[in-house]
């Protein structure tokens, strides 16, 4: 029952993350400052916001649409769907889904604490449950910190229908039992797998899977915030306080000390501390963020913090470029554009470091035979190949109708001529043609292919088109043709960079960035977009229903989106206008900011 108690609690955070954004700062069940100084991770939910901000927000305005409602009966189904996929008597119907969807409207925070001490040590617990755990104890199990508090004010009848649900739904019916834990009646349901604590205390409901983890919930539960060790007073959370805090949804994951975890631990032969050391893990601190709006928009922000210096992990991000050399091919009317830059030679060097260390002292040069096979491949030096690349990669798409046809793909590079016979040594007899058009090279890559007597059989080819400083890929030559004549003058400020929806609030963020985003929602014809979802999706369902694994045919398996049909492809015009996004590397860590209006 735990393991399906935690999936609700999940699904129904992860509907709330794309769906419910906002910035009222309700009380959450449980506050940073109330919370473990061992806690690993959280997430607060502080409830639905009020109509007032719902209508001005167009996210929200969208979800609250009535023409949007078979949509979302098609998500709130597709979040009970894993657990709903029982016998008859077990599945929920479309009422009963939309009853208890709307227990998100109440707060709730979800989180895990870390294991207090290793097996051996005795637990601390005072509880009159003690005993029964110390002999749990004993055997080797798997520890599960997960908590879940939730505010219950209005919503008591709804709240016990679901746990009674829940026990129903299992197949074996587990062992109740009542105990006390900090001085509150629990409840305890045990099954073969496990454990599940539930308890009331006051207008919250608090479950987990340990009863050190319930015993130490309940205590903080209610209570002003602790004058001991809170997670509010370590490094790490103060450093992400300022990405963390604000929102209507915020999240928090603390990078727990590995080097401990690791230490003395094995895979195999192979000692697990030199690798973490070798990743230098310890650098990364945390990953945070929250979700608020303003107004009509929706604004989501996210970091990787830590110590970003030189031979950190952080090496596997580049420091950014002003503007990516893509974008110069992009014209104004793209439906969307997204690019990024990564290091790919710090990305080799951890690869480097953690294959040294994973050979005993004084075998490390044996990770050189990676180096020596890679160059009989390549035809060059691994670090020679990745320094043909810049670390640049993009896409465009430029069709109404979201037609993959039309998507293309973008790769920065150095030195054409090198670059080239880097490809011609990756792709082999997959590279059907090569032809050059000016100072562009066109090249026709096979995707799938067989070797016979008569030679290699190829089908489903990509094609490239390389120019001095990129390589395009597309589908069709034809969209690559296109989209190299779109290239504007080096300069000039033309294509979808002059658009002033793509220039907004570029002066906010730092010069150099690391990733670039936009989305025109107004440019998508929706109803086209529509019916090319739907015919994929039938045509995925077809395939999958032929599969041998598969006992049910395309129209069962298709039936989980066929709100899709119904559905008013105009609502989404109505409301959404444009998103962008944009992220970037200092010496603190990794920031994304995104807007969606």
């Amino acid at each position: 029952m735990k393991s399906r108690l935690f999936r609700y609690c999940l699904l129904l955070a992860a509907g709330l993350l794309v769906f419910l954004p906002g910035n009222a700062r309700a009380q959450a069940p449980l506050e940073p400052a109330q919370m473990p100084a061992r806690t690993v991770f959280y997430m607060i939910w502080r409830g639905t916001p009020s109509d007032d901000t719902r209508k001005a927000n167009s996210l929200l305005a969208l979800w609250d649409d009535p023409d949007f409602a078979l949509v979302r009966s098609g998500v709130a189904g597709s979040m009970f769907h894993d657990a709903n996929n029982k016998s008859p008597e077990q599945k929920l119907n479309s009422e009963e889904i939309k009853e208890f969807a709307s227990l998100l409207e109440n707060p709730f925070t979800v989180g895990y604490l870390s294991e207090p001490a290793k097996r051996g040590v005795k637990n601390v617990s005072t509880s009159s449950d003690s005993k029964g755990d110390a002999k749990a104890d004993s055997k080797a199990r798997q520890w599960n910190g997960f908590f879940f508090v939730y505010d219950r004010t209005g919503k008591e009848l709804l709240v016990a229908k679901a746990l009674l649900r829940l026990r129903a739904a299992q197949k074996d019916q587990p062992a109740i039992s009542q105990i006390t834990l900090a001085g509150v009646p629990v409840t305890k349901s045990e099954s073969k797998n496990g454990a599940t604590y539930w308890a009331e205390k006051g207008k919250f409901v608090v479950s987990a899977s340990e009863s050190a983890v319930m015993e130490e919930i309940l205590g903080r539960v209610g209570n002003k915030p602790s004058p001991g060790a809170s997670l509010a007073q370590s490094a790490a959370y103060q450093e992400a306080q300022p990405v963390v805090s604000g929102g209507i949804l915020e999240f928090f994951l603390r990078i727990p000390d590995l080097k401990d975890l690791a230490e003395g631990s094995k895979t195999g032969e192979m000692k697990v501390a030199p690798l973490v050391d070798a990743l230098h893990l310890d650098a990364v601190h945390s990953l945070s963020g929250h979700v608020t709006f303003e107004g009509p928009k929706t604004h989501v922000q996210a970091a990787i913090l830590g110590d970003a210096s030189e031979g950190t992990l952080f090496d596997i991000f580049a420091s950014g470029q002003a503007t990516p050399a893509s974008l110069s091919f992009v014209p104004a009317e793209a439906i969307s554009y997204s690019a990024g830059q990564i290091n790919f030679t710090g990305i080799y060097s951890v690869v480097k470091r953690v294959a040294r260390a994973a050979f005993p002292q004084g075998q490390q040069g044996n990770a050189d035979i990676i180096d020596t096979m890679a160059q009989a491949r390549l035809g060059m030096p691994v670090t020679d190949a990745l320094d043909l690349l810049s670390g640049e990669f993009a896409s465009a798409q430029t069709s109404p109708s979201m037609d993959p046809a039309k998507q293309v793909y973008f790769l920065g590079i150095r030195k054409k001529p090198e670059t080239l016979k880097l490809i011609r040594a990756l792709c082999g007899d997959r590279l059907s043609s090569e032809r050059n058009e000016g100072d562009v090279t066109f090249m026709k890559i096979s995707l799938g292919g067989k070797q016979g007597n008569a030679g290699v059989a190829q089908w489903n080819f990509f094609n490239l088109a390389v120019t001095q400083d990129m390589i395009l890929g597309a589908s069709r030559t034809e969209t690559l043709r296109e989209t190299l004549a779109n290239r504007a003058k080096p300069g000039t400020a033309a294509g979808l960079a002059s658009v002033p929806q793509f220039q907004a609030g570029r002066s906010k963020y730092p010069e150099n960035l690391t990733g670039l985003g936009y989305f025109d929602f107004q440019k998508v014809d929706w109803a086209a977009t529509k019916d090319r979802w739907i015919q994929e999706a039938k045509k995925a369902s077809a395939t999958k229903s032929a599969g041998l694994a598969q006992k049910q045919d395309a129209s069962v398996t298709f039936k989980g989106l066929d709100w899709l049909d119904q559905v008013n492809p105009e609502v989404f015009k109505k409301h959404l206008h444009y998103s962008t996004s944009v992220s970037w590397k200092d010496s603190k860590g990794i920031h994304w900011d995104q807007w969606l209006e």
